[in-house]
């Protein structure tokens, strides 16, 4: 399923600095029935945005209208646990096209890869720093350069670089997944088809 084209970034975020956030508490295993990547983002988070009878819980960063923008920022060890691929979904259907943190689990973070949604991982230390800004001014900006693998915290013009697959880089930037990918070169792979002997 083909996605936004992602290039360059700017937006304010959400702050999540919770260390350790696994799957199930990205998107609960009562959730997974769905085939489809629609409609996960209502769910997301669903156990602590929620109360029992549904109703918001006003504590939760996602309910408080103080934050807001593309950008996802949470703690150390950020999508850990099971591999579900709905993680993502939730992450992507709610709104975010990334998510900021100091570690990834390796699962989560290729998921996201195969749907549209940038994993950015940088120090702990620039972490604080962007905490840090957006405790200070909910509106602060984050620039997401895709090209030049960097993350810039507008206000003060501080940046990092990030790693990126140059494979899943290629096709955030064009908004492919595998499949529309392989697509793409279908006129290359037919060519070379017909060349090779039977």
């Amino acid at each position: 399923m083909a996605y936004d084209k992602f290039n360059i970034l700017t937006s304010s975020a959400v702050p999540l600095p919770i260390e350790n956030v696994d799957t199930d508490q990205i998107i609960p295993a009562r959730f997974l029935k769905a085939t489809k990547r629609e409609g996960f983002g209502d769910n997301l988070f669903r156990d602590w945005r929620y109360n029992g009878d549904d109703t918001p819980k006003a504590d939760f960063v996602l309910n408080n209208p103080t934050y807001s923008g593309k950008i996802l920022v949470g703690g150390k060890n950020f999508g850990s646990g099971s591999s579900r691929e709905h993680a993502a979904w939730a992450v992507y259907d709610y709104g975010f096209r990334a998510v900021v943190s100091s570690f990834f689990a390796d699962i989560f973070k290729g998921n996201c890869l195969n749907i549209g949604v940038l994993p950015v991982q940088v120090s702990p230390e620039f972490s604080d720093k962007i905490f840090a800004a957006i405790e200070a001014d909910p509106n602060t900006e984050l620039e997401i350069n895709l090209p030049e693998q960097t993350i810039t915290l507008k206000a003060t013009g501080e940046k990092e670089s990030f790693d990126i697959n140059g494979y899943k880089k290629n096709n955030m930037l064009n908004g492919f997944d595998d499949i529309d990918y392989l697509q793409s070169v279908k006129e290359e792979i037919v060519s070379f088809a017909e060349k090779l002997p039977y």
